[in-house]
């Protein structure tokens, strides 16, 4: 299984150590595995003038998953949008055609006090929301910004959906909602857009084909508010990528750590990129402060997903789980009375745990 190895900026290379030393503990049970790493993001620019070399695109797409950190930094901020570091991101995505984005939202027991929410109201909380990855308004064409005739600036981007963008995002939905509890909710704006009017007609088709899963619609500003007021109402979220940009993110901090949560990127034959859904934050870069359990689930994600391996993804969330039993926590999950650990130790704890 050869996975492609991309730690990119600030706190990336920092996370990712931790899950490839996850990742070396099982390929000494047997897991074989052959990594080989490449500069992207930031970093890459820094030794190749590009966020996203020719050679780092090459080992993506010859690799059969991508284990990806994360990138950014103030020191980039300002080099044209071309050449910034969230460029690469969005390269490997298109390149790669990674259309499905696959983003749980789970409360571990173990932190359900860490919510911003009573406990009552996420303890069981258990969301996968896939958001379409590809289309919409962050790709439509044409787009851009323009000098009206009186002088005044405007800027324009256009909201897209093709019919199979559409069908191949929600069969990947009925699909994951199949080996769950077969429920789905498709999250659209049809009484405002012809795109989301579009999306709710073949949805509905897509439906059809799946009998045994209960189908349902809501509005993406109902959708926030039943987030907030009723998260465990929702199994399976599908949705486009503007509004599933918004509403994972929203879900992530139901959970009580933005750096608690996996995900996963995925082509129409389960080849995936898979990433922490935080940022590089450079503020705590190299202060082995930061939580590489998003990372190392992430990585757990990728054995399942992309090389059918789920009892090697079992062991490691359960190696998570136990470490979190344990009273081991980083800084942005830490409570009284446990034990604040940092980065190298937590990975430490969890490769102990498995």
């Amino acid at each position: 299984m050869k996975i492609a190895v991309l730690p990119g900026d600030g706190i990336g290379p920092e996370i990712v150590a931790q899950a490839i030393k996850v990742l070396g503990a099982l390929a000494k049970d047997g897991l074989k595995l052959e990594i080989e790493q490449a500069p992207v993001g930031g970093a890459a620019y820094d030794v190749a003038g590009d966020p996203l070399p020719a050679a780092t695109l090459k080992l993506a797409r010859e690799a059969d998953a991508i284990l990806f950190g994360a990138v950014g930094g103030w020191q980039y901020d300002q080099l044209p949008r071309a050449k910034r570091p969230e460029q690469a991101i969005l390269g490997l995505r298109k390149e790669l055609g990674l259309f499905a984005n696959l983003r749980p939202a789970k409360v571990f027991p173990q932190l359900v006090e860490a919510s911003s929410l009573r406990p009552e109201v996420v303890s069981g909380m258990d969301i996968l929301i896939l958001r379409e990855l590809t289309g919409d308004i962050y790709f439509g064409q044409p787009r851009g910004m323009r000098k009206l005739e009186n002088g005044e600036r405007e800027g324009f981007d256009t909201m897209r959906y093709s019919e199979s963008e559409i069908r191949r995002i929600a069969h990947a939905g009925f699909r994951a909602a199949m080996k769950r509890t077969k429920r789905l909710c498709s999250v659209d704006k049809c009484n405002v857009l012809e795109t989301s009017q579009l999306w709710r007609e073949v949805v509905t088709e897509v439906a059809l084909e799946y009998a045994g899963v209960e189908l349902s619609h809501m509005y993406v500003d109902n959708a926030a508010m039943q987030l907030l007021r009723d998260p465990k109402q929702f199994d399976v979220i599908v949705t486009g990528n503007m509004f599933g940009d918004i509403l994972s993110d929203e879900a992530s901090m139901l959970t009580g750590s933005i750096g608690m949560l996996p995900s996963a990127s995925l082509d129409a034959n389960n080849k995936g990129l898979y990433e922490p859904i935080h940022g590089s934050a450079p503020d705590i870069a190299g202060k082995d402060v930061a939580n590489p359990l998003a990372t190392i689930l992430s990585a757990a994600m990728m054995l399942r997903y992309s090389f059918n391996q789920d009892q090697a993804a079992n062991r490691i969330e359960a190696a998570v789980a136990k470490v979190l039993e344990r009273g081991l926590r980083t800084a942005d999950i830490h409570r009284p009375g446990a034990e604040k650990v940092g980065t190298v130790k937590m990975g430490d704890a969890v490769v102990a745990a498995l």
